[in-house]
This record gives C-alpha cells, structure tokens and sequence, in this order.
C-alpha cells in the first residue's frame, strides 16, 4: 500500500519530519512517500496561505495521478486545506489532519482541546470544529504564538509553551488535547507524558484512519459532490492570471509592499 502525504507548504525539513512522523505508525506494507510543492507558500498562517496550500494540494495530486496514483492521501496541514478539491480528483480515501485528529479524539474522550500555533488562526480551527461536528467536544482552543517554520526544529523553549497550553486545555476540562500543526507531530508522546491524558498527532491520526479505509475499500464516494469535476483549472484564463501572479512586475510589488523578499515564488500551478 502506497500513502502519499501532502504538505502544503515548501519546507523540505518539515516534509521530513512529518514523513518521519507518518512512518512511526504506518505499519508493515505501508509505503509513505512525502512530498510538498516547489512553489507557493513557505508556511500556512494566513487565508491567503491556504488559498496557495489548496492549489499545491490539487497539483501535487495531479501530479501523482500521472504517474500511477496512491492508495490514499493525506493532507498534513491543520487548516485541511484542498480538502473538498482533492476528493473530487480521486476515488481512494482523502483525510486531512484535523478531520482525523478530532474524530480520534472525540474518540479517545468525551471532550478535547486543540492547541496551534499563531492566534490568527483559530478562526480557521473554529469554522473546522463546526464543520467535522464536534462543536458539543471541542471545550478549548489556544494559540501558542509559535510560526509554522519555527516548528522545524522545536527547541525547548518552544515545548513548554506548547506543553503550558496543553496543561491548560487539561485543566479546562479536556480529557484529550489535539496539536494543531503537523510540525508539532515529534512532540506528541512526550506531551501525554507530560499532561497524564492522550495528545493526538493529526499525521499519526490521518496516516491511521487512511490506511484502514483503503484495506476497507472505503474510498472516496463519486456521488453528486464528490463527483470528477466538470472542468479543470487550466483554461487560459487561468494560465493568465498565474502569469501575472509570477511576473516581475508583481513581485517588484510585493517586495516593496513587504520590504523583503517576496514570500511565494512565481506559481507553475496552473502551467501547461
């Protein structure tokens, strides 16, 4: 069996470190090949970032179609992004992280607490919360003001942050705290060590419930919603505006709008 994990954003290290995390529970027979784009977002912390994760998702699958397809993927961002787009392109299971790390929690327990990285992204947890069902679950959600990339080597400074707000999720009534970024996927036991109630990794979680739903043969329904899309995204006019997007003149933009480097680089999302 071939899973392959998707990370959206374009860190090699935190690739690798999530494919580290995926193998530790992939079991016998399971191959784990972890890739993430060339272009497009170096961390996910925004909805423009998601904007850019959700295209990655849809090419980095296209891209693995071509050359024969996986028995599942996953989708290793806590902002599940593409989630929707991904299951219209194939029939095999499609999980993202915190769709499998709630169900497992709400499993593990009566009620969880969700503890992520940078506060402006607990909208974005909260519209999940309510769309996986678990709003009567979630008792808490706590961002630990960690960026995404920071996560690639987490120093200890950095854990008892994270640890601080699982401690407190626990005080608040969670009986199971789930991490909300795939990089805090190496923390995972040592927190439950640490707290004394299950943490639930999403990659852990997803890499599980994927790979039980393919020896199911529960893949993905092609009724109605999840039907092949009519179109795909590569008209011109598509072509055209992922032209500009990578044009000088609309880097030049966002490097003076920054006064940095601009963060994406030139999209090949929607290139012939």
């Amino acid at each position: 069996m071939r899973i392959t994990l998707l990370n959206p954003n374009t860190s090699r290290a935190m690739t690798a470190k999530i494919a580290a995390a995926a193998r530790e529970v992939a079991g016998p027979g399971v191959e784990i090949d972890a890739v993430c784009p060339e272009a497009g977002a170096d961390a996910i912390e925004s909805h423009v970032d998601e904007v850019y994760a959700a295209l990655a998702v849809v090419e980095l699958i296209e891209r693995d179609q071509r050359r024969g397809g996986s028995d599942a993927y996953v989708i290793a961002c806590f902002g599940d992004p593409g989630l929707d787009a991904a299951r219209e392109l194939v029939d095999v299971p499609v999980v993202g992280i915190a769709e499998a790390a709630m169900h497992v929690a709400a499993i593990s327990g009566r009620s969880f607490g969700v503890v992520t990285t940078l506060s402006r992204t607990l909208g974005r947890a909260q519209d999940l919360v309510v769309r996986y069902g678990m709003t009567s679950a979630c008792v808490s959600l706590a961002g630990s003001g960690i960026p995404v990339l920071d996560l690639e080597d987490t120093t200890s400074a950095a854990f008892e942050t994270i640890a601080g707000l699982c401690a407190d999720a626990v005080a608040g009534g969670a009986d199971v705290v789930v991490l909300g970024c795939a990089g805090m996927a190496d923390l995972c036991h040592e927190l439950s060590a640490r707290v004394g109630v299950p943490v639930v990794d999403g990659v852990a979680a997803a890499v599980g419930l994927a790979t039980g739903m393919a020896r199911m043969g529960a893949g993905t329904s092609k009724r109605d919603e999840y039907a092949e899309p009519p179109r795909r995204p590569r008209a011109a006019a598509a072509r055209d505006w992922a032209e500009r997007a990578g044009s000088e003149e609309m880097l030049e933009i966002e490097e003076r709008r920054a006064g940095s480097p601009p963060r994406f680089a030139p999209s090949p999302l929607f290139r012939a």
